[in-house]
């Protein structure tokens, strides 16, 4: 029998042949150790291996670091592993869904708040045309993919460098349906205590599925616009009322952000709800960036939370989001729903802390 390691190559010679009590055919050293059949990598091998896969930006680069081990590996091999694992993790996650969760640090004092941001970014998958040389189908699809944050205020802090940081998080990562996404998070949120907190915020951006998935998920938190949307907002709607001229512009946007932050925002959504469109483009500009104010006026309290030493920045979401594009959308990358779901499952367990969950049973 030979097996890869990670100190390199092992050959072993080993019983085989027919089970006396039961009478079926196996090797009893490969059950003991719990190889499946023709399992050629040892298990901390495979351990080894699809970790660096969650972490490298490409199969091929997994391998390149698995050569440096001593333990040289085709990407083929490595996309393989994953495929098997990750469909297994993501199965674990379907299962634990059925279940109420336990809170991991139930002895922990209740947090006074918990966090959940959300927001989403654009995968390229392999469309129905995909391969063929002549097709009126589409070669390459985007699809949404859909990110959750999950954390309590006191796991936030500033390095001495002054960069915010989270100590301790949860990220959940979904193709399509945001309830999907509402089900996991708030699966994951629980055991990280959101049932105790004393208070419960979600901040994202302007889209409107993400206050349907917080008004299904989580009525009773309370609700905040990401502030750095609220001004890109502001600035095209400044825009439009200036001829597009940004430097003429800049006095009302600033003016106005500042009204923002420091809790004038009634002052200032009225004055931008009595604003006139024209019949021009940039009019219906600023019809449109009016009816987005007016959709979002009850989600914009940022000098009320900012008193309090809790965030107005999804940051934390936007971060995951172009952390995640770098390993998902990098170039040449072409995903199928399958391959895209092991490694993402494969990745969740990682940063979840289900890693050895899955590797007891893998």
């Amino acid at each position: 029998m030979s097996l890869r390691t990670t100190v390199g190559p092992v050959k072993l010679e080993v019983w085989h042949g027919r089970d006396p009590q039961d009478k079926h055919w196996g090797c009893p050293i490969r059950e003991r150790w719990g190889l499946r059949a023709h399992q050629q990598m040892s298990p901390v091998l495979e351990e080894r291996v699809a970790f660096t896969a969650t972490l490298s930006c490409s199969y091929e680069a997994a391998a390149q670091v698995a050569g440096k081990w001593g333990c040289p590996l085709d990407d083929s091999v490595i996309h393989g592993l994953v495929q098997r694992v990750g469909s297994q993790a993501e199965g674990q996650t379907l299962e634990r869904l059925e279940h109420w969760p336990q809170e991991s640090q139930p002895d922990r004092r209740a947090a006074e708040l918990a966090l959940l941001m959300v927001d989403g970014w654009y995968a390229r998958f392999r469309g129905p045309g995909w391969g063929k040389k002549k097709t009126k189908q589409e070669r390459v699809q985007w699809h949404e993919i859909k990110n959750g944050v999950f954390y309590l205020h006191e796991q936030a802090g500033r390095t001495e460098g002054g960069r915010g940081v989270v100590v301790d998080k949860v990220l959940v990562r979904t193709q399509g349906d945001p309830m999907d996404l509402g089900r996991r998070l708030h699966w994951e949120a629980m055991r990280g205590g959101l049932g105790r907190a004393k208070e419960k915020l979600v901040l994202g951006d302007g889209i409107a599925w993400i206050w349907n998935l917080k008004a299904d998920r989580w009525p009773d938190a309370r609700e905040l616009l990401d502030f750095w949307h609220g001004g890109e907002h502001l600035w095209g709607l400044g825009r439009a009322c200036n001829g597009m001229d940004e430097a003429k512009a800049r006095p009302w946007v600033e003016k106005r952000l500042h009204g923002l932050r420091h809790g004038q925002e009634r002052r200032v959504l009225k004055e931008i709800s009595h604003l006139k469109a024209s019949r021009s483009q940039a009019g219906k500009e600023v019809t449109k960036e009016k009816k987005y104010f007016a959709g979002h006026a009850q989600r914009m309290n940022y000098k009320e939370i900012a008193d309090r030493g809790w965030p107005i920045g999804s940051g934390p979401v936007e971060s995951s989001c172009r952390q995640d594009q770098r390993r998902f959308k990098g170039p040449g990358q072409s995903w199928t729903q399958e391959g895209f779901r092991n490694l993402s499952a494969l990745d969740q367990a990682r940063r979840n802390n289900h890693w050895d969950e899955l590797w007891l049973t893998a």
